[in-house]
């Protein structure tokens, strides 16, 4: 027994030690560590997993992932793992994942196709339960990812893919609210900074969201900026917006990123928020409460995202190819006039 304790915590303990410290077959402590099939009584039960402590002993994921047919693991991948939104998403599922007894498992694509693709294998080798995905793919693309029959479910889209549930914002729903908040200001004049997309064919509902309570207003569209979803990418699109002979009263950024951005080239021009320009942002990140001046946003339902995502994911529910789209916040600060 003391030449065990002295191996624990090496990683050389098998489930053979861990029987022999307890005292049982290996048989019994595979039961008691799978939960079954067969029954262990209490005090037997109380001394494997006396042992496990004592030994320290790990199951290897792997091998109980096959005999039980789940790794209790999910894998999630996401185009920026520095966007505070996908940071603080990403945290949010796996805290809500952990209360469910799964670890997360996540990459970042970097917002690259050949990345994403590769992670998906990666996911698919690591056997894990389902993968919870914010794509840069086309449906098509994503369709025909081989994935062994893996659970999906798409976050952060817009439009459903045949097969696989979707669980997003209603992002022009959202954007709508944002703008209809600065033409209830009194602004005629309303610009929007939108993050391009890797598939040019893909538009971006918040663009239709602006566009369309700029419509039912009866206001002309404003000035439109393409630009990377980053903070430089806000920043430089609106350098180029105040350099417009007729300047935009307010702005409305689809991103709490580029939406510090645009607080930055105000700032730079010596211009005032909101008194010269008013700005509305979306995601409702705390990158947005800890801005000068703090960000109107409209925020992301992220716990209530969390949630349905690990639904989609785990209660094996025929929702394939539907897509569930959840209402926004309008959260009032100080850049748009309040």
């Amino acid at each position: 027994m003391a030449s065990l304790q002295a191996q624990a915590g090496s990683g050389k303990i098998t489930r053979t030690d861990v029987a022999r410290y307890a005292g049982v077959s290996t048989a019994v402590v595979s039961y008691v560590i799978n939960g079954g099939p067969k029954p262990v009584a209490a005090a037997t039960a109380a001394r494997v997993h006396e042992a496990i402590k004592v030994l320290q002993y790990q199951p290897n994921a792997t091998a109980r992932a096959l005999t039980m047919g789940s790794a209790r693991l999910l894998g999630m991948i996401v185009p920026d793992s520095t966007n505070p939104y996908f940071a603080e998403l990403t945290d949010t599922i796996a805290q809500a994942a952990a209360a469910r007894g799964y670890a997360l498992l996540a990459a970042n694509s970097r917002t690259d196709a050949d990345t994403e693709r590769q992670n998906t294998l990666n996911l698919v080798s690591r056997q894990v339960d389902a993968i919870i995905l914010a794509t840069v793919l086309s449906p098509s693309e994503v369709a025909a990812m081989p994935v062994q029959g893996i659970p999906r479910v798409l976050i952060d889209q817009s439009s459903a893919v045949h097969g696989i549930p979707t669980v997003s914002t209603d992002f022009e729903q959202g954007a709508a609210l944002g703008v209809q908040h600065l033409i209830g200001h009194g602004h005629q004049d309303i610009a929007i900074l939108v993050g391009k997309d890797i598939d040019p064919t893909r538009a971006d509902p918040r663009h239709n969201g602006w566009k369309k309570a700029l419509r039912e207003a009866g206001l002309p569209e404003g000035a439109a900026e393409f630009t990377d979803f980053t903070r430089q990418g806000g920043y430089e699109a609106t350098r180029r917006l105040l350099e417009l002979p007729k300047r935009p009263t307010a702005i409305f950024a689809s991103s709490d990123l580029l939406a510090v951005g645009a607080l930055r080239a105000i700032h730079e021009a010596d211009l005032s928020i909101p008194d010269d320009i008013a700005v509305v942002s979306f995601d409702g990140t705390s990158e947005s409460e800890f801005s000068w001046p703090q960000l109107t946003t409209v925020r992301q339902p992220i716990n209530q995202i969390a949630e349905a995502v690990l639904e989609a994911a785990l209660s094996h529910k025929d929702s394939a190819g539907k897509i569930q789209l959840l209402p926004t916040e309008l959260i009032i600060r100080r850049s748009c006039g309040c």
